[in-house]
């Protein structure tokens, strides 16, 4: 707030043997090792006219307040969450040793050419916590432990937050990406009910991953069944978009789980949201409501115990049945009456025309093509 005139500050600075070479360039005296920047003169000009006299005023800032590019997505994913019943956690940035072989971390955050792949802090704020995270699943996971150990059963958190790991570039700096990360066990408790109305399982874990990646702008995530470290195999899965993973998402492995004391499901998902968010979003396109109805056929194929349901979907939609308009799981069993590498799998076809209503004899000629080719590709049969 003080704003001295130019006159003022030359004759100041000239009686303190500060000299004056050319327009704002100064020369301090010899004995004067303490002047060296730019702010070393306007200390010496503020301390001779009086700092009682600088009135107390916020510095203009400019850009302040403005969104960063992926800002706003990012609080839309967080708010998406909240909506589904998660609660927002804060853990540490730093965690014991003991967590370097127990998690797998997201693609993206270790260097395998780097000698040492964690950050190690060499004089730590918490006791043993020398390690910067490279993952936030330790952080989640305590707080669940802390809940159950409080006797509250039904728990859902996420964390969006930053993971570290060494890196060879020149700089010599750690990498640090951003993750969001999510876990959740007991049950669903609906709203104004005091009891869950069922136990949470894989699907769920993975629906909230989905609605985390719609709420980015991405509406198309594959995931496929892979062995993740920490994950308990057959329920785990590696989330890709556009072709690249960024994550994955499954039911804790039982010996993580052990470790922990846990005594029910534990499901978990980690997300590379740096990779997730740097991904090309299209605009949103809008179309008007169907004018006519639609047709639905439920279809149940005999496969292979190791068969996904998107190797079926795919098959559908690459026979390029333009009134086939959507391909949905319905229904996976598996036991009496089949074999033991054998399960029935339902999907759910739905048929519709955007210019007329259809026949019934139209769309049971395209079901059955439809069967026939699946039955042909896959080598998999119709369960009568």
């Amino acid at each position: 707030g003080l704003q001295p005139e130019r006159e003022m500050c030359d004759q100041i600075l000239n009686a303190l043997g500060i000299t004056q070479e050319t327009r704002g360039i100064y020369v301090s005296s010899s004995w004067r090792h303490d002047l060296a920047i730019e702010e070393d003169l306007v200390e010496e000009v503020a301390r001779h006219i009086g700092y009682e006299n600088i009135a107390a005023e916020l510095p203009p800032a400019f850009g302040a307040g403005e969104y960063q590019e992926t800002e706003l997505r990012e609080k839309l994913l967080r708010q998406t969450l909240v909506d589904m019943g998660f609660d927002e956690a804060i853990s540490y940035s730093f965690i014991d040793t003991r967590f370097d072989d127990v998690f797998e971390t997201v693609p993206g955050v270790i260097d395998e050419n780097a000698e040492e792949k964690y950050v190690t802090l060499r004089d730590s704020v918490i006791e043993g916590a020398v390690r910067m995270r490279p993952t936030i699943l330790p952080g989640l996971l305590d707080a669940v432990r802390l809940n159950l150990n409080h006797q509250r059963r039904d728990v859902k958190l996420f964390e969006v937050g930053k993971v570290f790991a060494s890196h060879t570039g020149e700089s010599g700096l750690p990498n640090e990406q951003e993750v969001a990360a999510l876990v959740l066990t007991g049950g669903e408790t609906n709203e104004d009910r005091g009891l869950p109305g069922r136990p949470l399982d894989f699907y769920d874990a993975k629906g909230a991953v989905e609605a985390v990646l719609a709420a980015a702008g991405i509406n198309s995530p594959s995931f496929s069944s892979a062995d993740v470290g920490h994950l308990r195999p057959g329920q785990s899965a590696v989330i890709e978009v556009a072709g690249k993973p960024v994550g994955s998402v499954g039911r804790l492995a039982d010996q993580t789980a052990a470790n922990y004391k846990f005594r029910q499901p534990v499901y978990v998902a980690e997300l590379n949201l740096q990779t997730v968010l740097s991904a090309v979003v299209s605009p949103a396109r809008y179309r008007p409501l169907a004018k006519y109805p639609s047709m639905v056929r439920d279809v149940s194929f005999i496969v292979k115990r190791n068969e996904e349901f998107t190797t079926v979907a795919e098959t559908i939609r690459k026979q390029g049945f333009d009134l086939c308009r959507n391909i949905k799981y319905i229904d996976i069993y598996e036991g009496k009456g089949l074999a033991e590498d054998e399960r029935s799998l339902t999907v759910r076809l739905e048929y519709r025309s955007d210019e007329r209503t259809l026949l019934e004899d139209e769309v049971e000629q395209i079901h059955a093509k439809i069967i026939s080719g699946v039955e042909r590709e896959l080598n998999v049969s119709v369960k009568s």
